[in-house]
């Protein structure tokens, strides 16, 4: 073989040069993990804000923040186990969560059963967790507005249990006063637990996360 025909021969293996140079196409969104909370400072640290401190943790543990502004919500995607994943806050207030929810799932085009919400709860005693598919809001209007502006109850919810309030003390009250010092630190390794079981629900399935995260601690 001449070494012209050699040098034809050695390109016709490597393949063209673009094509080594094209950057690679980013993954697609495949799931939506949004919290439910308030914005602003006065809410940071209550109770009807957990939902945004579980997703503030889960961006924070794979170096992002929830800052590029999408569909009324504050957004990041990060990785979850190589999974690209879309952590939502909605800045719409609690109560109309679901502009935000619906606005990125119709852009997204996922399906009802890739959106986990994540929120606090009322009905589940103080430091239990409980992942759950479809079913009614039990009076909470975040996931009212979710279920009314998607059209459907079948989403994925962390539910994160809050308690009852004292006797006297209003619900209102209750879930909107910050919490401090050591009632803060003890809701620490709830928040730390619910992230887990939403990583778990992205890269084990449902039914394992489920039977793992659905105990009541011990």
């Amino acid at each position: 073989m001449s070494r012209l025909a050699g040098l034809f021969a050695r390109f016709r293996k490597a393949g063209p040069a673009t094509d080594a140079a094209e950057p690679r196409a980013e993954a697609a969104v495949r799931w939506i993990v949004l919290g439910l909370g308030n914005p602003g400072e006065k809410y940071r640290r209550s109770r009807h804000n957990v939902g945004f401190m579980v997703v503030e943790r889960m961006a924070r543990l794979r170096g992002v923040e929830p800052r590029q502004r999408r569909f009324k919500a504050l957004v990041c995607e990060p990785e979850v186990d190589g999974q690209r994943t879309l952590l939502a806050l909605p800045q719409t207030y609690y109560n109309l969560s679901g502009e935000s929810a619906a606005g990125l799932r119709s852009y997204l085009k996922l399906p009802i059963e890739r959106l986990v919400v994540v929120h606090d709860d009322l009905d589940l005693e103080s430091g239990r967790l409980q992942i759950k598919l479809g079913g009614g809001d039990a009076g909470n209007n975040g996931v009212r507005s979710i279920a009314e502006s998607l059209g459907t109850t079948e989403f994925l919810r962390v539910r994160i249990g809050i308690g009852r309030p004292a006797p006297g003390e209003d619900s209102k009250d209750y879930v909107l006063k910050p919490m401090v010092g050591r009632e803060m630190a003890s809701l620490e390794p709830l928040l730390d637990r619910a992230a887990e079981a939403v990583a778990a629900i992205i890269t084990e399935g449902l039914s394992r996360a489920m039977s793992r995260y659905n105990q009541k601690p011990g």
